[in-house]
């Protein structure tokens, strides 16, 4: 190998290369901006027939943090906090975008990097049950993540008692999707687009992790959530003037199944992977079914691993081991796994 395989991240690519030459066929076409061409438009009917049809509201913004902080803040009073798992993205990974817009993260334990039905419902019953609770932060909506921050999967029945927990205590249920495809791929989810619109406010497919440039397609199912929204968008720094850029890439993807295509082929890469390092007698951090995986090694291992392959530091495990994080995308090739796989045998 003359370089490094990097399973670092699942954005280390450009784009798919349908995309490119999508960009190049109409890059001298001329179209309206911010969001409101032909591409958009076709981008956005192709999303709704994905998700079974109905009555839904598509938007496209150009990255995940960006989505997470405007989506929010159109929901929450300057006096609601966002629940979230102590791991959620929005939490730890965002510089602190939510509490810069003036709203409180309100992090609940999570060892698996997933929430419980009944975990909210302590949340929101905690919170009025407190004779003090018009001093503190009020509760105002839930941040999940799809698959987690750890690659977990949430299954149908979790989601159906938390969202009924949700719709409960008046609380909007918001799914973040920077890898929905790699979830919905996965051979344990039991979960489609269309069960997602019903049971939450909205959500958002990400296409930054998943064969896109850059960009995000945002999902408001609730239609009470819509009004004015393009508002926030605008005053969030996420109304592209040249925003065809966004569609086309989401046309291109759901063309002909690509970006489930990509996603599927992206989480048996991953597999192939956990079963090498289970094989060679080494435990996951999680039982991740997704394209994420976090074997736990000695750092001689880590060492020798990182020769010949780029992947990240997740968390000291203890007694000299480490979890680390393989990650593959939409542009893995069987080569790079394979090299992989090889080197692992060999430990």
């Amino acid at each position: 190998m003359t370089q490094k395989r990097l399973f670092i991240c699942d954005y280390s690519e450009g784009a798919h290369p349908a995309i490119l030459e999508r960009m190049a066929q109409t890059n001298m076409r001329q179209s309206v901006g911010y969001g409101e061409d032909e591409f958009c438009a076709r981008a956005r009917e192709m999303i709704v027939d994905a998700c079974g049809g109905g009555d839904l509201d598509v938007h496209f913004l150009v990255g995940g943090t960006q989505t997470n902080a405007t989506a929010i803040a159109s929901i929450l009073k300057p006096y609601q906090g966002v629940v979230c798992a102590e791991s959620g993205h929005i939490n730890v990974h965002e510089t602190g975008a939510i509490e810069h817009s003036g709203h409180k993260v309100l992090a609940l334990p999570s060892g698996d990097s997933k929430l419980t039905a009944e975990q909210i419902d302590s949340c929101f019953a905690g919170h009025y049950n407190d004779c003090n609770h018009e001093h503190m932060v009020q509760p105002g909506m839930v941040y999940i993540s799809f698959p987690t921050e750890l690659g977990m999967l949430y299954s149908k029945a979790e989601l159906q008692a938390i969202s009924a927990v949700c719709r409960k205590w008046e609380a909007p249920l918001y799914i973040d999707g920077a890898r929905m495809g790699y979830g919905l791929a996965s051979p344990q989810c039991d979960v489609t687009l269309k069960d997602l619109t019903e049971l939450a406010d909205l959500f958002y497919i990400g296409g930054t992790k998943q064969g896109a440039l850059f960009g995000e397609a945002l999902v408001i199912c609730n239609p009470a959530l819509r009004k004015n929204f393009r508002y926030f968008i605008k005053q969030n720094g996420g109304m592209l003037a040249k925003g065809r850029l966004l569609g086309l890439q989401f046309e291109t993807l759901f063309e002909d199944g690509l970006y489930f295509r990509l996603a599927s082929s992206a989480v048996t890469k991953a597999m192939a992977i956990r079963d090498a390092f289970k094989a060679a007698g080494f435990s996951m951090l999680v039982d991740s079914p997704t394209n994420q995986q976090f074997p736990v090694l000695p750092q001689a291992v880590i060492d020798r691993l990182a020769e010949h392959f780029g992947y990240e530091f997740w968390q000291d495990a203890g007694d000299g081991m480490s979890a680390v994080r393989f990650c593959t995308s939409w542009a893995t090739t069987d080569e790079a796994v394979n090299e992989l796989i090889d080197a692992i045998r060999k430990l």
